[in-house]
Protein backbone atom coordinates (compact mmCIF):
# COMPACT_ATOMS: atom_id res chain seq x y z
CA UNK A 1 0.00 0.00 0.00
CA UNK A 2 1.38 3.37 -1.02
CA UNK A 3 -0.02 6.59 0.42
CA UNK A 4 0.64 10.04 -0.92
CA UNK A 5 -0.56 13.48 0.02
CA UNK A 6 -2.10 15.23 -2.95
CA UNK A 7 -1.36 18.81 -3.97
CA UNK A 8 -3.16 20.99 -6.50
CA UNK A 9 -0.76 19.65 -9.14
CA UNK A 10 -2.30 16.20 -8.57
CA UNK A 11 -5.75 17.43 -9.63
CA UNK A 12 -6.15 14.90 -12.47
CA UNK A 13 -5.44 11.92 -10.19
CA UNK A 14 -7.82 13.33 -7.59
CA UNK A 15 -10.49 13.94 -10.23
CA UNK A 16 -10.34 10.31 -11.38
CA UNK A 17 -10.63 8.81 -7.91
CA UNK A 18 -13.23 11.30 -6.67
CA UNK A 19 -15.49 10.72 -9.67
CA UNK A 20 -15.13 6.95 -9.16
CA UNK A 21 -16.16 7.43 -5.51
CA UNK A 22 -19.18 9.54 -6.44
CA UNK A 23 -20.27 6.90 -8.97
CA UNK A 24 -19.77 4.01 -6.56
CA UNK A 25 -21.25 5.44 -3.36
CA UNK A 26 -23.30 8.57 -4.13
CA UNK A 27 -25.21 8.34 -0.84
CA UNK A 28 -22.00 8.61 1.19
CA UNK A 29 -21.04 12.13 0.12
CA UNK A 30 -22.43 15.62 0.57
CA UNK A 31 -21.98 16.42 -3.12
CA UNK A 32 -22.97 14.33 -6.09
CA UNK A 33 -21.52 13.27 -9.40
CA UNK A 34 -23.51 15.97 -11.20
CA UNK A 35 -21.82 18.60 -9.00
CA UNK A 36 -18.34 17.53 -10.14
CA UNK A 37 -18.51 15.66 -13.46
CA UNK A 38 -18.14 18.77 -15.62
CA UNK A 39 -15.82 20.66 -13.27
CA UNK A 40 -12.74 22.12 -14.90
CA UNK A 41 -9.14 21.92 -13.82
CA UNK A 42 -9.31 25.10 -11.75
CA UNK A 43 -12.16 23.79 -9.60
CA UNK A 44 -10.28 20.54 -8.90
CA UNK A 45 -7.11 22.46 -8.04
CA UNK A 46 -9.12 24.77 -5.76
CA UNK A 47 -10.62 21.79 -3.91
CA UNK A 48 -7.11 20.50 -3.20
CA UNK A 49 -6.11 23.97 -2.00
CA UNK A 50 -9.18 24.52 0.18
CA UNK A 51 -9.02 21.06 1.77
CA UNK A 52 -5.42 20.83 3.03
CA UNK A 53 -5.33 17.10 3.76
CA UNK A 54 -6.14 14.83 0.83
CA UNK A 55 -4.46 11.44 0.78
CA UNK A 56 -4.52 8.94 -2.08
CA UNK A 57 -3.98 5.23 -1.41
CA UNK A 58 -2.56 3.08 -4.19
CA UNK A 59 -2.56 -0.69 -4.17
CA UNK A 60 -1.04 -2.85 -6.89
CA UNK A 61 -0.32 0.34 -8.83
CA UNK A 62 -4.00 1.38 -8.90
CA UNK A 63 -5.89 4.09 -7.00
CA UNK A 64 -7.36 2.24 -4.03
CA UNK A 65 -9.02 5.08 -2.15
CA UNK A 66 -8.92 8.66 -0.98
CA UNK A 67 -9.52 10.57 2.25
CA UNK A 68 -9.79 14.31 2.92
CA UNK A 69 -9.79 16.42 6.07
CA UNK A 70 -10.06 20.07 7.06
CA UNK A 71 -7.58 22.25 8.89
CA UNK A 72 -7.93 22.31 12.68
CA UNK A 73 -10.67 24.69 13.79
CA UNK A 74 -10.45 27.08 16.75
CA UNK A 75 -11.25 24.19 19.12
CA UNK A 76 -8.46 22.04 17.68
CA UNK A 77 -10.79 19.72 15.78
CA UNK A 78 -10.08 18.39 12.30
CA UNK A 79 -13.04 17.03 10.35
CA UNK A 80 -12.48 13.96 8.21
CA UNK A 81 -14.87 15.06 5.46
CA UNK A 82 -14.63 12.16 3.05
CA UNK A 83 -13.19 8.69 2.74
CA UNK A 84 -13.72 6.13 0.00
CA UNK A 85 -12.13 2.79 -0.79
CA UNK A 86 -12.34 1.26 -4.27
CA UNK A 87 -14.21 -2.05 -4.45
CA UNK A 88 -11.07 -4.02 -5.39
CA UNK A 89 -9.27 -2.73 -2.27
CA UNK A 90 -12.00 -3.34 0.30
CA UNK A 91 -10.98 -5.79 2.98
CA UNK A 92 -7.30 -5.11 2.25
CA UNK A 93 -6.76 -2.41 4.93
CA UNK A 94 -6.84 0.55 2.56
CA UNK A 95 -9.44 2.25 4.76
CA UNK A 96 -7.31 1.73 7.85
CA UNK A 97 -4.27 3.18 6.05
CA UNK A 98 -6.26 6.25 4.96
CA UNK A 99 -7.70 6.85 8.43
CA UNK A 100 -4.22 6.48 9.91
CA UNK A 101 -2.82 9.00 7.44
CA UNK A 102 -5.49 11.55 8.38
CA UNK A 103 -4.89 11.00 12.12
CA UNK A 104 -1.14 11.44 11.62
CA UNK A 105 -1.66 14.59 9.55
CA UNK A 106 -4.05 16.03 12.16
CA UNK A 107 -1.61 15.40 15.00
CA UNK A 108 1.29 16.98 13.07
CA UNK A 109 -0.91 20.05 12.52
CA UNK A 110 -1.72 20.53 16.20
CA UNK A 111 -5.23 19.07 16.27
CA UNK A 112 -6.63 17.74 19.52
CA UNK A 113 -9.26 15.56 17.91
CA UNK A 114 -10.60 14.31 14.60
CA UNK A 115 -14.35 14.19 14.07
CA UNK A 116 -16.50 12.89 11.24
CA UNK A 117 -20.09 12.42 10.20
CA UNK A 118 -21.19 8.98 9.08
CA UNK A 119 -24.63 7.69 8.17
CA UNK A 120 -26.06 5.51 10.92
CA UNK A 121 -26.78 2.69 8.46
CA UNK A 122 -23.25 2.71 6.98
CA UNK A 123 -22.11 -0.22 9.12
CA UNK A 124 -18.87 -0.89 7.21
CA UNK A 125 -17.71 2.70 7.68
CA UNK A 126 -18.77 2.81 11.32
CA UNK A 127 -16.82 -0.42 11.96
CA UNK A 128 -13.76 1.03 10.20
CA UNK A 129 -13.85 4.15 12.35
CA UNK A 130 -14.45 2.22 15.60
CA UNK A 131 -11.54 -0.08 14.76
CA UNK A 132 -9.38 3.06 14.43
CA UNK A 133 -10.33 4.56 17.79
CA UNK A 134 -13.37 6.68 16.93
CA UNK A 135 -16.28 6.63 19.35
CA UNK A 136 -19.89 7.60 18.63
CA UNK A 137 -20.97 11.06 19.72
CA UNK A 138 -24.52 10.78 18.43
CA UNK A 139 -26.25 9.06 15.53
CA UNK A 140 -24.16 10.84 12.87
CA UNK A 141 -20.97 12.01 14.58
CA UNK A 142 -17.94 10.08 15.75
CA UNK A 143 -14.77 11.45 17.29
CA UNK A 144 -11.18 10.44 18.01
CA UNK A 145 -9.07 12.27 20.62
CA UNK A 146 -5.40 12.71 19.79
CA UNK A 147 -2.54 12.53 22.28
CA UNK A 148 -1.32 15.90 23.52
Amino acid sequence: MMLRALTPDDWAAFRAVRLAALRDAPEAFGSGLADWAAAGEQRWRQRLTDVPCTVLAELDGRPAGVASATSPDSDGAVELISLWVAPFARGRRAGDALVGAVLDWAQRHGARQVVLRVHENNHHARNLYRRNGFVPGDARWMGHSLPA
